[in-house]
Order: C-alpha cells, then sequence, then structure tokens
C-alpha cells in the first residue's frame, strides 16, 4: 500500500451557506492542519466576493490550498483537481501536518478520495453530433433532454455544466445505459485516502435565510463591480467559470439584458436551489456525520478519536 493510500483526511463538506470557512479553519487551527479546498469556482483567480473566497486573513490564519490556482478562460476538471489535490495531501502529511479538505463541490472530493469512474465508451462522431445539437438548441435543452433519460444522473450535474451534459448524453447514445445505471454497476473502488466526512447544515429555514443575507452582503462587497472588472477584462459570458451562479446573473444586468432588482431575487432562488442539490448530493454519500456550526466541540471530538 502507497503512503498517499494510508493517509488520513478531514472532509469538512456540506451546502452553500452553511458556515464551512470558518468551521474548518477553527479546527485546522486545533489540529496543526492545512486546507485543501473542494471549490469548482474559488480556483479562479479574480473571482473572489461570488466565490465568497476565504479572505487574506482566514487564509493567514490556516494555509489554504487549491485556491486561486487558474485563471477564468483556462480549463479545470475533476480529474486535474485529483491529481492535484492529492499530490498536496501527500504533502501536508509528509510534513507531518493534517489534510483538511473543505468545500462543497461533491464531485471534487468524491475524485480525490475515490479517483474518477471511468465514463465507459467515447465516440467522437458521436459526440460532435451532441454538441452540434447544443449549439443549435441550446444548454438548457440538452440538460432537459438529460434529465427525461436519466434524471438521476441529471441531479448529479449542475444545469449550467453543458460538457457533463453531453458526457452523460454520450454515454447512453453509446452503450444505451443511463450513466447513473453503469455508474452503479461500476461500483466503489477502493479509497485513496482514510477519511472522515463531516457535514455541516443548518434546518433549512435558517440555511435559506442565511443564503439570502450573504447574496445582500456581496452585493454589499461589491460583486457587481467584480463581475464588470471581469467583463471588461476580456472574460466572457461564454466560459464556463462566467456561466457560474450569480456571474451569469450579473453579466446580463451589465450588458443590459436584465434588472437588478429582478436578478437579485433570481440570485437568491438560485443559490438556495443549488444549496438543495448539494444537500440531496452529500445526503445520499453514506458516512457522512451531519453537525450544525455551533457544535465544533463535538466535531473536535471526532477528529481527535479519528487520528488516534
Amino acid at each position: 500500500m502507497s503512503p498517499l493510500s494510508k493517509s488520513k483526511i478531514v472532509v469538512v463538506c456540506g451546502p452553500t451557506g452553511a458556515g464551512k470557512t470558518g468551521f474548518a479553519i477553527d479546527l485546522a487551527r486545533r489540529f496543526n492542519g492545512e486546507i485543501i479546498g473542494a471549490d469548482s469556482m474559488q480556483i479562479y483567480r479574480h473571482m473572489d466576493i461570488g466565490t465568497a473566497k476565504p479572505t487574506p486573513a482566514e487564509q493567514a490564519a490556516v494555509l489554504h490550498h487549491m485556491i486561486d490556482i487558474v485563471d477564468p478562460d483556462e480549463d479545470f476538471d475533476a480529474a486535474a483537481y485529483a491529481a492535484m489535490a492529492g499530490d498536496i495531501v501527500r504533502r501536508v502529511v509528509a510534513r507531518g501536518r493534517r489534510a483538511f479538505v473543505v468545500g462543497g463541490t461533491g464531485l471534487y472530493i468524491k475524485a480525490l478520495i475515490y479517483g474518477l469512474f471511468e465514463q465507459g465508451p467515447s465516440d467522437a462522431a458521436v459526440r460532435e453530433r451532441l454538441r452540434a445539437q447544443a449549439q443549435a438548441d441550446g444548454g438548457e435543452a440538452m440538460y432537459r433532454k438529460l434529465a427525461r433519460i436519466d434524471p438521476t444522473a441529471a441531479g448529479r450535474i449542475h444545469p449550467n455544466d453543458t460538457y457533463r451534459t453531453l458526457r452523460a448524453l454520450e454515454i447512453y447514445k453509446i452503450t444505451g445505459k443511463p450513466l447513473s445505471v453503469v455508474q452503479q454497476r461500476h461500483g466503489f473502488r477502493e479509497p485513496r485516502f482514510t477519511s472522515l466526512e463531516i457535514g455541516l447544515s443548518w434546518p433549512r429555514p435558517i440555511l435559506y435565510d442565511r443564503i439570502n443575507r450573504r447574496v445582500d452582503e456581496m452585493m454589499a462587497q461589491g460583486f457587481l463591480d467584480e463581475v464588470g472588472q471581469l467583463l471588461a477584462a476580456g472574460y466572457t459570458r461564454d466560459l464556463k467559470s462566467m456561466q457560474s451562479l450569480g456571474y451569469r446573473h450579473l453579466a446580463a444586468v451589465i450588458e443590459g439584458e436584465a434588472i437588478l432588482d429582478d436578478t437579485l431575487r433570481t440570485l437568491k432562488r438560485d443559490h438556495r436551489r443549488y444549496a438543495k442539490r448539494q444537500l440531496t448530493w452529500f445526503g445520499a454519500r453514506e458516512g457522512i456525520h451531519w453537525l450544525t456550526p455551533d457544535q465544533s466541540a463535538k466535531a473536535a471530538e471526532r477528529i481527535q478519536t479519528f487520528f488516534g
């Protein structure tokens, strides 16, 4: 068994707005830890407010990794994350420190722990036809098509993640079976790490109120200006990063296609819906210990036992 596979990691996961950052920083400081981010948006430079990136003070309190590693127009996916984050875990453990993996991107966390599922055969001709169809009909139409064919897979894919949507449709076209069925047959690989997974959340009404207030705070911090600066820097709206939650909403306002007040209501609603999807994803995973952010002492007890 390799040193990597023997490594122990603590995972702090859960929905947006739950308070993962402060909770994890407190625990990492107690246990001589470093934080490896598991957020598919905080990887991007220049996208700080809308991603709720840890502040400079928070990053100074505990060493953070996997934040600000690519520009908004660079490609990055779960495979790249699993490789880079896995190497960082190895280095953190080799230094005699504890690795805390913190974030709400479930696919990144799963890819880090188990490696990526080899998603079956690939057919360039099928893929090109699907891309052409997406170009003609739009990504939303393709996502709705996937939701009809394979609602389970669609529930795990963000509606704006056209790449993964088309990949799931490609697998269906080639195999005649939904991706979720193919993945289920694949089963779980032997994990690369021994992990303690702590899920953080609040009762739904409290969580939704926190999310609404968080959007207001983002706007007060200058989220609209951040999006404007990205557009002015040449990061166009068709980029995967700019299609993400909040950025696409405010880009439409800046370019005169939407009204700010209406957009803020929609943005709050979409953040709440995203949190619900995250809870569904993490809720389907076995072995997560669910806590509220005021239970850090209980989390510390579990971590102490875990590390021995």
